[in-house]
């Protein structure tokens, strides 16, 4: 399946904030090399995937992100983006909390309405292999295995199934996927329910 990777896993609560609280602090570690690096508190790293995390935008969305995707409907906020991945179109409202976040950091960092809200010094969109890279050596030093930028995405996804009393339709057209065998592919349910499974036989008739 295109774009499924089975590997990259979501992140639960605690290991979400390990990661924006040692993004945000910053930290000295030892590269492959054996040279001792110092990683410097990066608010915009922090700030993107968190974006990423509560919008479920796929990275590469989120890296060309502008103020002015974001449009006033009525009482609310909607994001009208075309996707960078599949170039389909993506309509979806926004809370308000969200809008206001998106809006403080730009005044904060004087960032156009028509410029990427985390782009670089020369205004361009942060390319995805950067902010993977700069992942990896938080990952890294946390200690963390198969966690990367898409982690944020399935935090997002997963917490979309479970909050919602496991409604898969609800998460598959959060996600935007094709069908309902997708979304379950990609949460990884299948497995889950075999373990599950499983599990209950052996619970009710394994000999004790």
């Amino acid at each position: 399946m295109a774009g499924y990777n089975k590997t990259t896993r979501s992140l639960d609560e605690s290991e979400y904030k390990s990661i924006m609280q040692t993004i945000l602090n910053g930290f000295t570690y030892v590269d492959q090399k054996g040279q001792e690096k110092k990683f410097r508190s990066n608010p915009r790293l922090a700030m993107l995937l968190q974006t990423e995390t509560i919008t479920g935008l796929r990275i590469g969305d989120v890296c060309h992100l502008r103020l002015s995707d974001i449009i006033k409907d009525g009482r609310h906020y909607r994001l009208d983006i075309s996707e960078q991945k599949t170039k389909k179109s993506r309509t979806f409202t926004i809370s308000d909390d969200v809008y206001r976040m998106l809006s403080q950091w730009a005044i904060d960092h004087k960032i156009p309405s028509n410029a990427p809200l985390f782009g670089n010094k020369k205004g361009e969109p942060l390319t995805v292999r950067a902010v993977q890279k700069q992942l990896k050596i938080v990952a890294d030093y946390l200690g963390m295995e198969c966690v990367s930028t898409h982690s944020f995405r399935k935090t997002f996804a997963r917490t979309a199934y479970e909050d919602s009393d496991h409604d898969i339709e609800l998460a598959r057209e959060l996600l935007q996927h094709s069908s309902t065998v997708i979304t379950q592919r990609y949460l990884g349910l299948g497995s889950k329910q075999r373990e599950k499974a499983l599990q209950d036989i052996s619970d009710k008739f394994l000999l004790k």
